[in-house]
């Protein structure tokens, strides 16, 4: 048996909340002892995590007490489709990470994205919601006129974008041997500055922290560990020596 500050510490579940729950008789405790202490046994446990499981899935308070105080509730068949159905919002949600990511990628110059690609999994309430995310993760102004800018090119002009940004880390692999200071490499990255430009105009104090991003965030370097392992470190190093030149 559990008391109600001990239910509550296990679960998350407030104790005002456990009360209510007792009060509109979704959750009754499993007995009451002689000191008014409420106890959850394992059947008010059970029926506890049913609750939630429910309340994950956004089920409203009525509904559920509905459901499971109906004589033909059965826990395993509940189980089950709580099981389906998270199972199915796990996809969603990481259907909805894939395009964070990728739209990530695509703010910082890596990956082109379409229209398509940018709300892939969102519907419109879940469009207006990503949209303000990003304009608080990125500067709104900024987020706002990359999408603009690259809404208004045409199919043709994305593609060859696309191509035109993995020519240039094809380059610069190649490139490597002569190192980050060579003046191939320091050509080869002013194309990449001047790629940026497609999507936005990152001023020179961004450069070495975008370049940074490529070799320490685990998501980017894996990306750039599929075109050469030393191709992100080596990014940064020359991008690095390019700075430092403006600045001199």
């Amino acid at each position: 048996m559990l008391t109600v500050k001990q239910l509550s510490k296990l679960t998350g579940v407030t104790t005002r909340t456990l009360h209510y729950y007792d009060e509109i008789g979704l959750l009754k405790p499993s007995r009451v002892g002689d000191n008014g202490y409420r106890y959850y046994g394992e059947a008010a446990q059970l029926r506890l995590q049913q609750i939630l499981f429910y309340r994950e899935l956004d089920v409203p308070l009525a509904e559920i007490r509905k459901l499971m105080d109906r004589d033909d509730f059965d826990v395993m068949a509940a189980l089950l489709s709580h099981k389906e159905a998270l199972r199915n919002q796990s996809e969603r949600l990481q259907g909805l990470i894939a395009t964070v990511d990728n739209t990530i990628l695509h703010l910082q110059g890596k990956q082109i994205m379409n229209s398509e690609g940018l709300f892939s999994g969102l519907n419109k309430p879940e469009q207006q919601a990503y949209a303000q995310e990003a304009e608080q993760r990125y500067d709104a102004a900024t987020v706002k006129a990359s999408n603009k800018q690259w809404g208004a090119y045409s199919k043709a002009k994305q593609d060859a974008i696309m191509a035109e940004g993995n020519t240039v880390y094809t380059d610069m692999v190649a490139a490597m041997p002569q190192g980050a200071d060579s003046a191939a490499v320091q050509a080869i990255v002013q194309r990449w500055r001047d790629h940026m430009e497609y999507f936005w105009v990152p001023q020179v104090e961004q450069l070495t922290g975008l370049a940074a991003i490529y070799s320490e965030d685990p998501r980017f370097k894996a990306n750039f560990d599929k075109i050469h392992p030393e191709l992100a470190t080596f990014m940064l190093h020359a991008v690095q020596h390019y700075v430092a030149q403006l600045r001199t």
